[in-house]
């Protein structure tokens, strides 16, 4: 862990695995994800860009749990992630079997 200082806070915590990688998603990152999934140009919190998001936080989450297998708090948040993912799939699967299809494909999961 990392700490920085912050004008606004006056201290801000950021979290780095061992390789000094930030864990979570960063906002350029997160900015390229809605780019990318989004369904109008004012998009930024559809199920397709939520999807997206969780998509790329269970993938960091596993590498680093890949290296951490007694880090169990993690792997808690882990399975929530990927319940919550599953949730969502399941919601755009009913209103939309095309849009599901599509967005499996578009980021790679489930075979």
């Amino acid at each position: 862990m990392k700490r920085v200082l912050d004008r606004r806070l006056g201290i801000k915590l950021e979290f780095r695995n061992k390789e000094g990688k930030q864990m979570s998603l960063g906002t350029e990152e997160k900015q390229k994800l809605i780019n990318t999934h989004q369904v109008h140009p004012t998009d930024t919190g559809s199920v397709e860009v939520q999807v997206a998001m969780l998509t790329s936080r269970i993938s960091k989450l596993s590498k680093h749990l890949q290296g951490n297998i007694h880090d169990f708090s993690s792997r808690q948040g882990l399975l929530k992630m990927i319940g919550q993912r599953k949730r969502l799939l399941g919601y755009v699967r009913t209103k939309s079997e095309k849009r599901y299809t599509e967005l499996i494909e578009k980021l790679a999961i489930r075979g």
